[in-house]
C-alpha cells in the first residue's frame, strides 16, 4: 500500500507582472516585509497552509504536471496529467518535489459527545516543496446533525483565512449528540493520516469520500494539498453521477463529465459572456453524487461541500484503465473546511445544505410575473411606449426594468437629467404602480470616481468620507475601470459600508427612481483594466465607453441573407430556416467598440502570484477584475474575498431594500453568487446568446441553482447577445414561462425582441403567461417550501424517479415540483419533440392543455406533436394542484380571482397536493394558511389550517381519471347542478361551487357502503404498492361529516355509494398528519 503523508507550508509571493517571475523576492523576505508593513494578525494573509503526500518515485513527475493546460480550452485531462509544468500562472520559487516529504501523523486525539479533535504533526524534516512547511495542523470532526458531518483541517496557529461569520453565518454548535445516530461516519488511519466517510446504514458500501491512497487510481491524485496548491483527492465509483460544482455551462450537460476527458473547473468569478466549460460569474464548490445499485435497483444520494472562497481547481476524471474515478481539489489558500450531507435523496441533500448555509429568501408574489428589459431603451418615453404596447397586445407585463441607459454618464444611483429626469421617472413608476405593475433598475458594482473638485457625485464623495472603499496595499483607494470610467469598489467588511449603501439607495429612490427591487450586475467584480489603473490617473481624461450601433450574430439556421434583419420565420412565403444547408455557428461578439485600455501596470503595485495558478480562463487572477492584493477592512486580501464579493453586496442590498420598502419582501437578482447568496437574492444566468444551443444550456443552469439553494433563477428569454429571430423567441418565451424567473432581456443595438414584435410570439406569450399565472399558487407554494425547508422547486427527472438510470443524464426536460413535467422544443424547424415520461408505465401523465392521458413509451422517448406556439406540459397522476381560475394581466389581478382545483387521479383513484397562501408581500411573512388536498375514489378532502383569511372561493374542481360518467354529484349532501363529464379524457368538472377555503373541521375520511360499482376503483395494472382500505360507514348513515365540511359525492348510474377507499403510499404517509380537515368527498 502506498504511504500517505501530510506536510504543511507557507508562502506568499508578490510580483510586478506575470512575466517577471524570476525577479521574485525570496519567501522569507516577502513574509518579513509583509509583517513589517502590516504586522502579524489573524485575518491577515501571512502564510499558506500546505499539505502534500509521499508517493512512489515513478508517479511524482506526473503529479507535478497536473496544472498545465491551454487558457480557456477544454483540454483532455490525459494531457493535463502528462505535462511537466508548474501551472498556468504559477512561478518557480519552490522545488515542487514531494518525494522526500515526511507527511503527518495524527496525535493527541480527544473524543467527546459531538465528535473529535486531534493534532496532525509533521512526521520528519520539512521538504518545502510548495511553500514553507507548517509543523502543526488541527483536525476537528463534528457530527452537527444526524445528516450533516463537518470535517475541518486547519493550521494550529490559526493564521489561515477562514470565511468571516459576518459573511456566512455558520450553524450553532450542536447541543444534542449525534455521534451514534448520524447516518455518516468518520473513519481514519493515524499514520500515515487519511480519512474516509461511510454511511452507517450501509457499512459495507463504497465510502462516500475516501482519501486513502490505496483507494485512489494510480494518478497524481493524492489525499492532501499544498500551499498555493493545496490538494485533496477522493476516490469515486467509476463513472459516478456527479452534479453541481458551478457556476458553469458544461458541454456534458447537467451531469458532469467524469470520464477520461473529464472536467477541469476553476473557481474564480469572472465577467465573461456565458462561456462553455470555463469559470464564469459564481463559485459553488458543492457537488451531489447519485449512486444506483443495479443488483437491488435502489439508489442513494449524498452531497459534499468544500466551504472555501479561495481560488481553486476541481478535477473530475477517470484515468485510463482505472476501475475507479476521482475528484481532486487544488486550492490556493484558506483551510480544508468540508461538510458532508447524507441525503439519501436529491431533495434531502439540498434541504440539508440549505439548513447549513441558510434557506432561500422569501419571494414576493409579483416576482413570479413576466419581466421585461433591454439595454437600449433610451428615455422614459420609450419605456412608456413599450409598457403601452404590451398592454395593447394584451401580453401581461408585471415588471419593467432599466439597464444602464437609465444612468447619467453610466453612474450608479443616478438617472440622466435629460433622458430619465427624476420627476418623469417618479411619474412613470407611479403609473406602473397604479396598474399593479413594478419597476426594477440596475446597480453596477463599480462606483464612478469624481473627475475633479467641481464634480458633484455624492455616492463617491460620501464613500470617501465614510471610508468604505477597497484599498491598495499602501492605503490609497483602489481604482479600477468600468462603464463610467475610473471606479471604486465598496469594501463590504468596512463598518460604515452598510449605512452608506442604504443611504445611496434611499437617496436614489427619493430622487424619483422609486424601485420595487434591485438588479445587481458586474459584481464578480468586473474591471476593464488590470490593477488599480486609476491611481494617479487624470480622471477627467477617461470618458465613459462608446457602444456599438449595430449588433451582429443570429440564431443557428437563420438565413439573414434571405430575410435581412427582420428576424421573421418567413419572408414572402419562404421559410428563413437554412438548417438544410448546414447550421450556422453561433457568433461571439463584443458589445464594446474596440478601444485601447492599458494594463495599468504601475511601479509599486504588487500582485500575488501563488506557486500554483488555477485554470482561470482569463489567465492571471487579476485579469478583468481587482488585483488580488487589493485590501479590505481587517487586513483581508481580495485573493480570499473575491469569490464572495457578489454575496456580500447581495446581503448589504437586501438589508438596505428591506429598510427602504419597510415590511415588504426585497426582490433582488444578481449575477455573481456564492454559497448562501440565495438567502438574500435570486440569480439570472448572465449574458447568454440568442441561439438555440443557449436556450438548451439554460436548463442545466436552472437545475444547478436549485442545488445551490438559489431557486429564483432564469435566463434572458430570446437571448441577450446577438439578434434573435421569430421562431427562437416564440419557443423561448413559451419555455421560460415554466421556470422560476421569467424575463425577456436584450442587448444594445440588437434587433428588438419585445414579445409583441411578431404576431406568433405575441400569441405564444399570451398562451404561456396565462398558463404560468394559472399555476401561480403552485409556484408560490413550492417557493414557500423552499424558504422553510430548502426543497427545490425545479427538479431533474431523476430526483423524483431515482431508480431509473435512463433519467440520470436527462436535462432537456424538467419537473416543476413533483407534478408538472415540461418538454420544450430546443431545435429550429421542429414540429415534434421527443421526451421521456418517468415511471416506466406505472405513472399516468396527462396533457396540461387537453387533459388527455399520454400513451408513453416505458423507459424510452415518446414523440409528441409540437407545432409552433405550443409547448408540451404534462401533469403527473396522484396530484392535486390549486390554480387561479382566471389568469389576468398582472399577478395582483390574478390573485383577486377565484381558485380552481385540478386533481389528476392515480390508477387507484388517489391524489394528494398542498398549497400555501399568504398576502404575498409581508417580510417577514405574517399570517398564512396551508391547504392539503387528499383524494381517494369518490372522495376529496381539504385540510385548512392557519390564521390567514382567503377571500377568494374555490369555484371549480376538475377531476381527471374518473372512469365513468357519474349519475349524480353532491356537495354537503346537496346535489350539484353544474356538472360536466368528458368521457374522452375521463374528466369530471364541477362548477360554481363557491367553497370557502378557510373552513376547519376535525373529522377524518368519510367511509361508505361496500356495494359500489367496482369499475371506478379497480383498474387494470394496479400496482401492488397501492393499499386498499375497507370502508366502514353503514348504509343510511349521513354522508356529511360534523363541522359543516363540504362533501362532494359522484356516483355511476344511480348507485349512491362507494366500495372502498384506495390510497397510495404517498397518501397514507400524509394522512397521518391530518388532524383538522375540511372535507370534499365524492362517492
Amino acid at each position: 500500500m502506498e504511504m500517505t503523508n501530510l506536510r504543511v507550508g507557507s508562502y506568499k509571493a508578490l510580483s510586478t507582472s506575470e512575466e517577471d517571475v524570476s525577479s521574485l523576492p525570496s519567501p522569507a523576505s516577502v513574509v518579513q516585509a509583509h509583517n513589517q508593513q502590516y504586522g502579524k494578525k489573524k485575518g491577515r494573509r501571512v502564510v499558506y497552509l500546505a499539505i502534500s503526500v509521499m508517493l512512489p518515485l515513478g508517479i511524482v513527475s506526473v503529479l507535478l504536471a497536473a496544472s498545465q493546460t491551454v487558457w480557456g480550452s477544454r483540454t483532455s485531462l490525459a494531457r493535463v496529467f502528462s505535462t511537466d509544468a508548474d501551472g498556468p500562472s504559477g512561478n518557480g520559487a519552490f522545488a515542487k518535489n514531494v518525494t522526500g516529504c515526511p507527511g503527518y501523523t495524527l496525535q493527541n486525539l480527544i473524543q467527546n459527545d459531538y465528535g473529535l479533535q486531534a493534532s496532525l504533526s509533521l512526521a520528519g524534516d520539512a521538504c518545502n516543496a510548495f511553500g514553507h512547511d507548517i509543523a502543526n495542523l488541527t483536525i476537528e470532526v463534528v457530527y452537527e446533525t444526524e445528516s450533516r458531518l463537518h470535517v475541518h483541517i486547519f493550521d494550529a496557529a490559526n493564521q489561515q483565512f477562514t470565511i468571516p461569520d459576518s459573511v456566512i453565518e455558520r450553524p450553532a454548535a450542536p447541543t444534542t449528540s449525534h455521534t451514534n445516530t448520524s447516518d455518516l461516519e468518520f473513519n481514519y488511519d493515524a499514520s500515515p493520516f487519511a480519512f474516509w466517510i461511510t454511511r452507517r446504514s450501509q457499512p459495507d458500501a463504497t465510502p462516500l469520500f475516501d482519501t486513502r491512497t490505496g483507494s485512489l487510481p494510480p494518478t497524481p491524485a493524492h489525499p492532501y494539498s499544498v500551499d498555493a496548491r493545496r490538494r485533496i483527492a477522493s476516490a469515486l465509483p467509476k463513472g459516478a453521477n456527479i452534479y453541481g460544482l458551478g457556476e458553469v455551462i458544461s458541454s456534458s450537460g447537467f451531469r458532469r463529465d467524469i470520464d477520461v476527458d473529464g472536467t477541469m473547473h476553476a473557481f474564480w468569478g469572472r465577467d465573461m459572456m456565458d462561456p462553455i466549460d470555463q469559470n464564469m460569474y459564481g463559485s459553488h464548490p458543492i457537488y451531489m453524487e447519485h449512486r444506483y445499485d443495479e443488483s437491488t435497483q435502489t439508489s442513494s444520494t449524498n452531497g459534499v461541500l468544500l466551504l472555501s472562497s479561495s481560488p481553486m481547481d476541481v478535477i473530475l476524471t477517470t484515468p485510463p484503465s482505472s476501475n475507479v474515478s476521482l475528484i481532486e481539489y487544488r486550492v490556493v489558500g484558506g483551510t480544508l473546511d468540508f461538510y458532508f450531507f447524507a441525503g439519501p435523496t436529491a431533495s434531502t441533500v439540498m434541504e440539508q445544505y440549505g439548513g447549513m448555509i441558510g434557506y432561500p429568501t422569501w419571494q414576493p408574489a409579483w416576482a413570479f410575473g413576466f419581466h421585461l428589459c433591454r439595454w437600449g431603451w433610451h428615455n422614459v418615453s420609450e419605456n412608456r411606449e413599450v409598457v403601452n404596447a404590451m398592454r395593447e397586445a394584451n401580453i401581461p407585463l408585471e415588471t419593467q426594468w432599466n439597464d444602464i441607459d437609465l444612468y447619467h454618464d453610466f453612474r450608479d444611483f443616478t438617472s440622466d437629467p435629460v433622458s430619465f429626469p427624476g420627476d418623469e421617472m417618479r411619474d412613470f413608476i407611479v403609473e406602473l404602480a397604479s396598474n399593479h405593475q413594478h419597476y426594477i433598475p440596475i446597480v453596477d458594482a463599480g462606483v464612478a470616481v469624481t473627475a475633479n473638485d467641481t464634480d458633484v457625485y455624492d455616492p463617491y464623495t460620501s464613500g470617501v468620507e465614510q471610508d468604505v472603499w477597497i484599498k491598495n496595499p499602501d492605503g490609497s483607494i483602489y481604482m479600477g475601470q468600468v462603464w463610467p470610467g475610473y471606479s471604486g469598489f465598496a469594501d463590504w467588511l468596512a463598518p460604515n459600508t452598510q449605512q452608506w449603501w442604504t443611504q445611496a439607495l434611499q437617496n436614489w429612490s427619493d430622487g424619483g427612481v422609486t424601485f420595487d427591487g434591485i438588479w445587481l450586475d458586474m459584481n464578480e467584480p468586473s474591471s476593464f483594466c488590470n490593477y488599480s489603473c486609476g491611481t494617479g490617473a487624470n480622471f477627467s481624461a477617461l470618458a465613459p465607453y462608446p457602444l456599438r450601433q449595430v449588433m451582429d450574430g443570429w440564431p443557428e439556421c437563420y438565413n439573414d441573407t434571405l430575410s435581412g434583419r427582420s428576424g421573421n420565420m418567413t419572408v414572402n412565403g419562404t421559410n428563413t430556416d437554412s438548417c438544410l444547408n448546414g447550421s450556422a455557428a453561433p457568433q461571439r461578439m463584443s458589445i464594446l467598440e474596440p478601444r485601447g485600455v492599458g494594463a495599468g501596470d504601475e511601479p509599486g503595485v504588487n500582485v500575488n502570484y501563488p506557486p500554483y495558478g488555477i485554470h482561470n480562463a482569463f489567465g492571471p487572477l487579476y485579469n478583468k477584475t481587482l488585483a488580488t492584493n487589493a485590501t479590505h477592512h481587517g487586513g483581508y486580501l481580495e485573493l480570499d474575498l473575491h469569490n464572495m464579493f457578489g454575496l456580500m453586496e447581495e446581503k448589504a442590498t437586501h438589508i438596505a431594500v428591506q429598510a427602504i420598502l419597510k415590511g415588504k419582501r426585497p426582490f433582488l437578482i444578481s449575477r455573481s453568487t456564492f454559497p448562501s447568496s440565495g438567502k438574500w437574492s435570486g440569480h439570472w444566468l448572465g449574458d447568454n446568446f440568442s441561439t438555440w444551443k443557449y436556450m438548451y444550456y439554460s436548463i442545466q443552469g436552472i437545475l444547478q441553482f436549485q442545488l445551490f439553494q438559489i431557486p429564483m433563477v432564469g435566463a434572458d428569454s430570446c437571448g441577450f447577445l446577438g439578434n434573435t429571430d421569430e421562431e427562437l423567441c416564440n419557443r423561448w418565451m413559451m419555455m421560460s414561462a415554466f421556470v422560476p424567473f421569467y424575463r425577456n432581456h436584450n442587448t444594445y443595438a440588437a434587433l428588438s425582441q419585445e414579445p409583441y414584435r411578431w404576431d406568433s410570439v405575441a400569441n405564444a406569450s399570451r398562451i404561456a403567461i396565462a398558463a404560468r399565472y394559472s399555476m401561480l399558487p403552485y409556484w408560490y407554494t413550492l417557493f414557500a417550501n423552499s424558504s422553510t425547508t430548502g426543497t427545490p422547486p425545479v427538479r431533474a427527472l431523476w430526483y423524483e424517479f431515482p431508480n431509473e438510470p435512463e433519467l440520470f443524464a436527462v436535462d432537456k426536460q424538467w419537473l416543476i415540483g413533483s407534478d408538472i413535467l415540461v418538454t420544450p422544443v430546443l431545435e429550429p424547424g421542429a414540429t415534434t419533440v421527443d421526451g421521456v415520461f418517468p415511471g416506466r408505465g406505472h405513472v399516468t401523465w396527462r396533457d396540461w392543455w387537453t387533459h388527455a392521458a399520454v400513451n408513453a413509451t416505458s423507459g424510452g422517448n415518446t414523440t409528441l406533436p409540437a407545432p409552433i406556439s405550443t409547448i408540451n406540459v404534462h401533469v403527473r397522476d396522484n396530484s392535486a394542484l390549486l390554480l387561479h381560475q382566471e389568469p389576468a394581466y398582472t399577478t395582483y389581478e390574478t390573485r383577486q380571482g377565484p381558485y380552481e382545483l385540478l386533481v389528476s387521479l392515480s390508477v387507484a383513484g388517489g391524489a394528494f397536493g398542498t398549497a400555501y397562501v399568504d398576502d404575498g408581500e409581508s417580510y417577514p411573512p405574517g399570517d398564512s394558511r396551508t391547504l392539503k388536498f387528499v383524494a381517494s375514489p369518490g372522495q376529496l378532502q381539504i385540510q385548512s389550517e392557519g390564521a390567514y383569511n382567503i377571500e377568494q372561493k374555490l369555484e371549480t374542481v376538475t377531476i381527471l381519471g374518473v372512469a365513468q360518467k357519474p349519475g349524480a354529484v353532491s356537495v354537503q349532501g346537496q346535489n350539484v347542478g353544474n356538472v360536466t363529464y368528458l368521457p374522452e379524457t375521463e374528466e369530471l368538472v364541477l362548477g360554481n361551487l363557491g367553497l370557502d377555503l378557510n373552513q376547519e373541521t376535525t373529522r377524518d375520511v368519510i367511509a361508505r357502503r361496500l356495494d359500489a360499482d367496482r369499475r371506478l376503483l379497480h383498474r387494470p395494472n394496479v400496482s401492488s404498492r397501492w393499499i386498499y382500505l375497507t370502508c366502514m360507514r353503514a348504509e343510511g348513515e349521513s354522508a356529511t361529516p360534523d363541522g359543516g365540511s363540504a362533501l362532494i359525492c359522484w356516483r355511476p348510474g344511480a348507485d349512491p355509494s362507494c366500495l372502498r377507499a384506495a390510497r397510495g403510499l404517498r397518501l397514507l404517509n400524509a394522512e397521518g398528519q391530518m388532524q383538522q380537515q375540511s372535507v370534499l368527498t365524492a362517492g
